[in-house]
């Protein structure tokens, strides 16, 4: 399973870059990973493991002459065939079932409707070939489910909004939902995000899919006792993934902002977990694109095929568990109270602009892998600890012991010429930078507030931490 992850490292990628009208290829791996470093120390693409997003861009167009009207009011209401609903009004005591056995789309429209459930899901789908929640435009819609109803068993109810089947949410509508006992969406099978502005809050995870969740678009803002995005399948290698290709996602998490059993991937969007434990977790972790900003009391980017490391520490121990960390585009931010970036596996960056505000505890580091990190391009700026500070096994970088407190001015300097400069979010003793600047051979100066702190040769580390394979 491990090798079948690391094939499919960059799988969510191509997800994320091909949705469409005609349906979305979750990717060939083999075309998906074969020319990237990413996929280089896995021997042969797994061409088995690749699936197909069940959302099309125009599964939110509908026709409202033709569509079926219902006013909600009391009791349930029940959809057992395809078609398009628009519902309206308000249900204060029941629930929007479906429960249809025919093959083809059932497309509940949102228009200004509320739908409050004391004993359970607002809407819940038992059965259905596909269904997608439309927002209707210029609509305000709320969902919540009730509180203290039983979550047990495998396909119990457990989300305001709950899906045995495909669940896809879009329009240019509104939606607050409410999961007052557990989730706030919740789909037993894949789950897509075409857009929509959605406020989820929930007892437990905001957003999660099984086989796959992605967010195309959309403005989401979530706020979970444990998760905010989730995709739970650890039994298939292929399935368990998190993709965000684009849209505006803020997150407030209790355990981790986004978590993955298998692949996630940012390749455009804006991701901010504003607060964590760990901020984005999975198997193999890709930043292709976008601006990410994660703020986590414990590892802010944790890459790991071990078990789920909810209450710090996560699986794996000091073995290269075959895990990938990759960053290759976008803008990456991280201010961590644990591990930065933190691979059980590799690190790969070869793109982008990366900044990590690492911890002050000599405990962890800035830069964590078991497997080495190899940097090839892009900017990196890690600044924390030096107890277990590390730093790519060669290039061009640069690494250095400094003392420097928060909001101290580090420069990077040639010959008089300013490299790189930036700001300390915290008190920093060990900085690493790397950049397509920086000549690796060549011997650079470090100064903290204009003043000449440590000298530097390119290429070579100086950290003494105790993750993987050092410079």
């Amino acid at each position: 399973m491990k090798n079948t992850r690391l094939t499919k490292g960059l799988v969510a990628l191509s997800a994320a870059l091909t949705l469409a009208a005609c349906g979305t290829n979750l990717g060939s791996i083999a075309n998906a990973g074969s020319t990237t470093s990413a996929s280089s120390s896995s021997s042969t693409a797994d061409t088995d493991a690749s699936y197909t997003i069940h959302a099309q861009a125009d599964d939110v167009d509908y026709d409202a002459a033709s569509a079926q009207a219902i006013t909600l009011g009391s009791g349930d209401v029940e959809i057992t065939e395809p078609g398009t609903y628009v519902l309206s009004g308000t249900l204060s005591d029941g629930r929007v079932v479906v429960n249809s056995s025919a093959e083809g789309k059932v497309r509940i429209v949102l228009s200004n409707a509320s739908i409050a459930n004391q004993g359970g899901a607002a809407i819940d789908v038992r059965a259905a070939d596909e269904v997608v929640v439309v927002l209707a435009e210029g609509t305000t819609n709320t969902v919540a489910d009730g509180t203290g109803y039983d979550t047990s068993g495998e396909d119990a109810v457990d989300a305001a909004i709950f899906s045995m089947a495909d669940l896809t949410i879009g329009g240019t509508g509104s939606l607050t939902v409410t999961g007052n006992t557990a989730d706030g969406i919740a789909s037993k099978d894949g789950l897509v995000v075409l857009g929509g502005t959605l406020k989820v809050n929930a007892a437990d995870d905001a957003i999660r899919g099984k086989d796959y969740l992605v967010v195309q678009d959309g403005t989401l803002d979530l706020t979970a006792a444990q998760d905010g995005l989730k995709s739970t399948n650890e039994t298939d290698a292929q399935y368990g993934d998190v993709v965000v290709s684009g849209g505006s996602v803020m997150i407030t998490a209790g355990d981790d902002g986004v978590h993955a059993e298998g692949d996630l991937a940012i390749t455009g969007g804006t991701v901010t977990v504003a607060r964590a434990n760990e901020g984005l977790e999975g198997s193999t972790i890709t930043i292709a694109g976008g601006t990410t900003s994660v703020t986590s009391s414990d590892d802010g980017l944790n890459a790991t095929s071990g078990s789920s490391s909810s209450g710090g520490g996560g699986g794996g121990g000091m073995q290269n568990d075959g895990s990938l960390l990759t960053i290759s585009g976008g803008e990456l931010t991280v201010n961590a109270g644990g591990d930065g970036l933190d691979s059980n596996g590799t690190i790969v960056i070869s793109g982008g602009t990366t900044t990590v505000a690492g911890p002050t505890s000599n405990g962890n580091g800035s830069l964590d892998s078991n497997g080495g990190i190899t940097y090839t391009g892009g900017t990196l700026i890690a600044a924390g600890s030096a107890g277990m500070a590390e730093a790519p096994e060669s290039g061009s970088f640069v690494q250095a012991n400094v003392s420097a407190p928060a909001g101290a001015t580090v420069e990077v300097v040639k010959d008089g010429k300013v490299i790189v400069s930036f700001t300390t979010l915290k008190q920093v003793a060990n900085v690493v930078v790397a950049s397509d600047a920086i000549v690796a051979g060549q011997g650079y100066e470090i100064t903290v507030n204009g003043s000449s702190v440590a000298t530097a040769t390119a290429g070579q580390a100086t950290g003494g931490g105790m993750g993987g394979p050092r410079g």
